[in-house]
């Protein structure tokens, strides 16, 4: 399936979003807004892991220009972009960025609501927004501390710095680099495939939810599935095969 600027394609582990502007670098636009709303509402009531790239070598040299310069205070306030991103972070089953070239700016935050990041050697990542008089306002203020830390989020954001590779998995930008992201990411996938659907989705919930809600929260999920069905039929495998070995 494709719609507009989001190449859709579904499989039996995984769902593949290839962001497809590659003349503009996959910046992001409204269309690309409306066709992550879109298949958000496709992903959660349909739940399967996410696979997020760009075409053409590049994931996303950031969001649109010449759309951001004819924004005004109220579309600010709109969080027109962050409330996308935060709806991809929300998604049930894990989602997995496969980031090559670029991904600046608005691409850089998508990237960051992604759970997984695999990165191929040519990476650039970074958000340069302050040279264009604004400021990162689609999570990467309080995703990247989540992620890297404040010192690494502070030293990235109030100098604009653009890291290689090398510099991200160091930092915990990414946790992967690799020749191929997508195939990583697809293999990432299948491995998520032959995990228990319910026990994954338990453990996001767990992974997202904060401190204070600890250890409250691991009993909870941990309660339902351990009434499952599924936890039953695996651990009975798991103990049949020990025993005939």
């Amino acid at each position: 399936m494709t719609t507009g600027t989001l190449r859709v394609e579904r499989h039996d582990a995984y769902v593949l979003a290839t962001l497809d502007r590659p003349e503009r670098r996959n910046a992001i636009d409204q269309a690309t807004i409306d066709d992550l709303h879109a298949l958000c509402a496709e992903l959660e009531a349909t739940p399967a892991t996410l696979i997020l790239a760009g075409a053409g070598g590049v994931f996303a040299g950031g969001a649109d220009i010449a759309q951001l310069r004819e924004r005004r205070a109220t579309d600010a306030l709109r969080g027109i972009n962050a409330t996308a991103f935060a709806r991809v972070h929300a998604l049930p089953m894990p989602v997995i960025a496969a980031l090559e070239g670029f991904a600046l700016g608005g691409g850089a935050e998508l990237a960051f609501a992604a759970d997984i990041r695999v990165a191929a050697p040519t990476l650039r990542i970074g958000n340069p927004e302050p040279g264009l008089g604004i400021m990162a306002a689609a999570g990467a203020t309080w995703r990247l501390p989540e992620i890297a830390g404040y010192g690494v989020a502070a030293d990235l954001l109030l100098t604009a710095r653009i890291l290689d590779a090398d510099e991200a998995l160091r930092l915990g930008l990414v946790s992967r680099v690799v020749d191929d992201p997508l195939a990583e990411a697809i293999a990432i996938a299948e491995q998520i495939a032959a995990l228990d659907a319910a026990a994954i989705q338990a453990t996001k919930r767990a992974l997202a939810a904060p401190r204070a809600d600890h250890p409250r929260i691991d009993g909870e999920e941990q309660s339902v599935l351990f009434e499952s069905p599924e936890k039953e039929r695996r651990m009975t495998e798991f103990l049949e095969r020990r025993a005939r070995r």
